[in-house]
């Protein structure tokens, strides 16, 4: 790869430092300073990808991807002794909100990052950087500063974080020239959980429910990446069927989600007929969910070791009449979006996210896809079932509501034709494998990534005696797509924020920990 008066190196060249051998599943290096802010500077040139920055005491810890082979990944760790590490956010703007929720866990200091506000914690904890080896009792009382805008005619309009109907909590501030948005800013942490705390010592049971909770619309998504993470750690191996199994609710949840969008979107583009239909096509999924595996999230389904249900031939002759119900009146649905030139006035060249963004940001889903980014962790690096079956991933380029829409149409097409391939080819057989870990003595640790409905989501996990969780992380894909609904909002007008907002509908939740 080729950037302008500068020929880079092969991307993993000269990062290596040492490997840990108790690490499955791509390759964990202990690096010294020079390497980290080496890697750095390769994010900041375009050939390296951010997939996830986190903490520990003491250590920050690092994924990135070749961005020319997506499915090749390294992670550096770096031990920060005193507290203090080179800030990647200094180079390359999507580490800076990482960098900022590190700080706010585990007291870790990324020198010379632009902004050092604090992100997760409120002041409201009690204490400063509760994950550090030693806590800090002080706490922060100050006011949170929002950035300053320039004008003669700019005012303010403050969103949140309780807004209208059933949503979680999150702060929009709102600068407007006129009816001209000139800068969105974002406030999050209100649904700060504490996942990564409770999690620390849990077995691998209690750890995937808490793992699922993160945020409940991908429910199977999260549940999937754990357990995913925790097999390659234990060298644990779930039955065949189970893993046809889980691909199956994967699916059905993507399908569910959205649905759910496209109706959503078009009611803010004023279009509530749409909502209507479309919110009973969700419904229906839901309800099947629940009648063939005993929830309608298909909560705490999936378990490292396979699944907790399994689908009768009952329930698969349900779905497969549901899809043939589903593609037939959603292709109606479809024709009447694609005719309704009021609705098109609201969604085409609204909420425009450039392409060059989305890639520095390695957006992933639906807000990727539909401003150019080719990425589909099923496909890259991939994971089973899904190399035995057949799916497109849909990409356009025009990355405004209308794109966003149609990558979850052509969304919704793939996931019925993967539900009709599983379930035309599950395999017979056992959905658990036990495994003793109760006697495991040592650490050794695994790291998955799973296309959830939103984009890639990303876990890492150590494991320890017994099995229990010592130590995991969980990144949504959310952490690398709010920050673009900031930059793809300016110059919309205020009227239009709630479909621009709705077209990227990411998680609070998720993203909040």
């Amino acid at each position: 790869m080729k950037i302008p008066g500068k020929t880079l190196p092969d991307p993993f060249h000269s990062l290596q430092g040492r490997i840990v051998a108790e690490h499955r599943q791509w390759t964990r290096t202990e690096v010294q300073a020079d390497i980290w802010a080496e890697a750095t500077e390769r994010l900041g040139a375009g050939a390296l990808t951010l997939l996830g920055l986190w903490g520990e005491p003491q250590a920050v810890h690092m994924v990135v991807a070749d961005a020319g082979a997506p499915g090749r990944i390294l992670m550096l760790s770096l031990a920060c002794p005193d507290g203090h590490y080179p800030s990647v956010g200094r180079i390359h703007p999507p580490a800076i909100r990482l960098e900022r929720a590190a700080a706010d866990l585990f007291g870790l200091v990324p020198t010379g990052l632009p902004d050092t506000r604090p992100w997760l914690d409120h002041g409201k904890w009690g204490m400063h950087a509760p994950l550090a080896a030693e806590r800090n009792d002080a706490r922060s009382d100050k006011e949170y500063a929002f950035l300053p805008v320039d004008g003669e005619n700019v005012h303010q309009l403050p969103v949140g974080p309780v807004h209208a109907g059933i949503i979680e909590p999150g702060h929009f501030r709102i600068s407007a020239d006129g009816d001209t948005i000139v800068r969105l800013e974002e406030r999050f942490g209100f649904t700060h959980k504490g996942v990564e705390y409770l999690l620390q010592g849990a077995d691998p049971k209690r750890a995937a429910q808490l793992a699922c909770r993160c945020s409940g619309d991908s429910t199977v998504a999260y549940g999937l990446a754990f357990a995913r993470a925790v097999e390659q750690a234990l060298g644990w191996e779930p039955p065949v069927r189970a893993v046809w199994l889980r691909a199956l609710m994967a699916e059905l949840e993507r399908l569910a989600n959205h649905l759910g969008d496209v109706g959503a979107i078009c009611n803010d583009g004023g279009f509530a007929i749409m909502l209507a239909h479309c919110s009973v096509l969700r419904e229906q999924v839901l309800r099947e969910a629940s009648a063939s595996f005993g929830h309608r999230l298909m909560m705490d389904r999936i378990a490292p070791g396979g699944v907790t249900t399994d689908l009768d031939g009952a329930g698969a002759a349900r779905i497969a009449t549901l899809i043939v119900d589903i593609r037939r009146r959603f292709k109606r649905l479809v024709d009447l979006y694609d005719t309704t030139a009021s609705l098109q006035d609201r969604t085409v060249g609204a909420g425009v996210l450039r392409p060059a963004l989305a890639a520095q940001f390695a957006a992933g889903g639906f807000v990727g896809r539909a401003s150019g980014r080719r990425f589909d962790a099923r496909r890259w690096p991939g994971y089973v079932p899904y190399d035995e079956l057949e799916f497109e991933i849909p990409l356009l380029e025009e990355g405004d509501v209308n794109a966003r829409i149609w990558i979850r149409i052509h969304e919704v097409e793939q996931s019925m034709r993967l539900v009709e391939q599983i379930l035309a080819g599950l395999p017979d057989g056992p959905i658990y494998a036990e495994h003793d870990s109760g006697n495991k003595t040592t650490s050794s640790e695994g790291m998955a990534i799973v296309e959830g409905f939103r984009g890639d989501i990303l876990v890492w996990v150590r494991t320890g005696v017994a099995g229990r969780i010592e130590r995991c992380h969980l990144r949504d894909p959310s952490w690398f797509q709010w920050p673009l609904l900031e930059a793809a909002i300016e110059g919309n007008i205020v009227a239009d924020f709630p479909i621009c907002n709705k077209s990227f509908n990411c998680s609070y939740s998720g993203h909040d920990l």
